[in-house]
C-alpha cells in the first residue's frame, strides 16, 4: 500500500508507533540529521521505507 492511501489518522498512527519503536533504540531506516524519533519517522514515511501495513475492516 504507498503511502498516499493512508488517511490522517493512519499516518498519525504509523508514525507514533516508529517514533516509539526509534525512541527505543530501533534502527534508523533512512540516513538523517535529525536526533527527534517523531522526525526521524516522519522522514522514513516521507521515504516510504516503512514496513507498516493498515489492515482495515468492514465495508
Amino acid at each position: 500500500m504507498s503511502q498516499g492511501r493512508y488517511n490522517r489518522y493512519e499516518k498519525a498512527r504509523i508514525l507514533g508507533a516508529r517514533a516509539l519503536q526509534v525512541s527505543y533504540g530501533a534502527p534508523v531506516l533512512v540516513d538523517t540529521e535529525q536526533s527527534e524519533p517523531i522526525l526521524v519517522a516522519a522522514e522514513e514515511y516521507d521515504a516510504g521505507v516503512l514496513p507498516f501495513t493498515v489492515r482495515r475492516e468492514g465495508k
